[in-house]
C-alpha cells in the first residue's frame, strides 16, 4: 500500500545552502533503498516536504524527521492511501521558494508568501502540482 505524506515545519536555524544540500544528499542516499520518493520546498524559515512511499517507510522517515534537531514545529498537512505517486519521478526534488514568482505563490494564499500553516493541506498539494507543471522542481530522477 502506498501514502503520501505532506508536512511542513521550521527550521531551528536560518537555512542555509549547506544545510539544504547535507539534507538533499541525506534523502538522495537513503530514500532509494526504502521505496520513498518525494519533493522537498524550502525558504530560509520553512520546510514543506512531500513524502511518498509505503505506509511503515513514511511513517517511519516521518518520525525521524520529528526528532531531527533542524526541524521544529513539524505538523502533518495531509496523509492520504493512494493509488500512484504524484512525486516518484525524484528520490527527493527540490524547490527554493524564493526563486518563485510571487503570483503563482498568491493563487493559492492570502498573501503572496508560502506559510502552509495558515492554508488547507489540498492548497498546498495544488502549489507543489503547480511547480511540477511549471518545472520548478530540480534534483535527480528517482
Amino acid at each position: 500500500m502506498l501514502v503520501r505524506l505532506l508536512y511542513a515545519s521550521r527550521p531551528v536555524a536560518p537555512l542555509t545552502t549547506e544545510v539544504v544540500d547535507a539534507i538533499l544528499a541525506q534523502s538522495r542516499a537513503h530514500n532509494p533503498k526504502l521505496g520513498i520518493t518525494g519533493i522537498l520546498c524550502y525558504s530560509h524559515d520553512l520546510f514543506l516536504q512531500v513524502l511518498e512511499g509505503s505506509r511503515d517507510a513514511v511513517c517511519e522517515m516521518y518520525n525521524t524527521i520529528v526528532r531531527d534537531d533542524r526541524h521544529t514545529h513539524v505538523r502533518i498537512l495531509s496523509y492520504e492511501e493512494i493509488a500512484e505517486r504524484r512525486f516518484g519521478n525524484w528520490t527527493m526534488g527540490h524547490v527554493d521558494v524564493t526563486t518563485i514568482n510571487p503570483s503563482l505563490l498568491l493563487k493559492y494564499a492570502e498573501l503572496p508568501v508560502l506559510n502552509p500553516f495558515t492554508c488547507p493541506g489540498q492548497a498546498s498539494m495544488a502549489l507543489l502540482d503547480e511547480f511540477l507543471a511549471t518545472a520548478a522542481v530540480i534534483g535527480r530522477s528517482g
